[in-house]
């Protein structure tokens, strides 16, 4: 595919996981008090567009949606240095307008700056390790089963809204985009930086395990 296509299916595809995630989340907190059932009724759709997502775009782009996702693949080698930052501007150019995007369907002012608070030592080991968990099971299920790649990511995300204290944003682009809403899943603006090296490190830390579990002689080390 041309870089063209590949840059609009990258800010096509975070749009869409944005929008899902800020629109479910609209929803969800409009039809209960319940902060519990809210975040079930965002954490579901979620964990479903991904799916939809990976599997329709993934054999265009690569189905990165995550800038810690395409760095990890800088990194191993598996993508050119020279498309890490179309792919990243075209993630989060993709990721702000699926956020104004639900505002929109949910007749609410389309331009917003989070105002809830994000923060702290907690909050960023949690980032470390959702990202550490997304970026390894991609990782890992590309080198073991990647026709199953895209239900891993779902069912990661799913369960990591849960037992993460962040609710697992494991992604720059989708934590900028977060920030342009004032609602469920927003975060304020100046959370953000500790939020984004949260989750680079946590990226960094996956392709470092991923890489040495998954070593071309790892095989012979456990046979001798």
């Amino acid at each position: 595919m041309s870089l063209a296509r590949r840059l609009f299916a990258e800010a096509l595809g975070t749009g869409l996981l944005v929008c899902a995630v800020v629109g479910s989340g609209i929803m969800a907190e409009s039809l209960t008090d319940d902060v519990a059932l809210a975040l079930l009724g965002n954490t579901l759709p979620t964990g479903a567009i991904l799916v939809v997502l990976i599997t329709c775009l993934g054999p265009i782009s690569g189905a990165h949606f995550n800038p810690a996702v395409t760095l990890a693949f800088a990194v191993r080698r598996q993508a050119p240095w020279s498309e890490v930052a179309p792919y990243i501007l075209a993630q989060v150019a993709g990721g702000i307008a699926g956020a104004l995007l639900a505002h929109g369907m949910f007749d609410l002012p389309v331009l917003q700056t989070a105002t809830r608070i994000r923060t702290g030592g907690p909050q960023w080991l949690a980032e470390i390790v959702a990202t550490f968990g997304l970026v390894f099971t991609i990782l890992a299920g590309v080198r073991q089963a990647p026709a199953a790649v895209p239900w891993l990511v779902g069912l990661y995300i799913t369960a990591a809204y849960w037992f993460t204290a962040s609710t697992s944003f494991a992604n720059p682009a989708v934590a900028i985009a977060r920030s342009f809403t004032d609602t469920f899943s927003g975060i304020r603006p100046f959370d953000l930086p500790g939020f984004v090296v949260a989750q680079l490190a946590g990226a960094m830390i996956g392709v470092a395990v991923a890489g040495w579990l998954f070593a071309p002689n790892a095989r012979q080390e456990t046979s001798a």
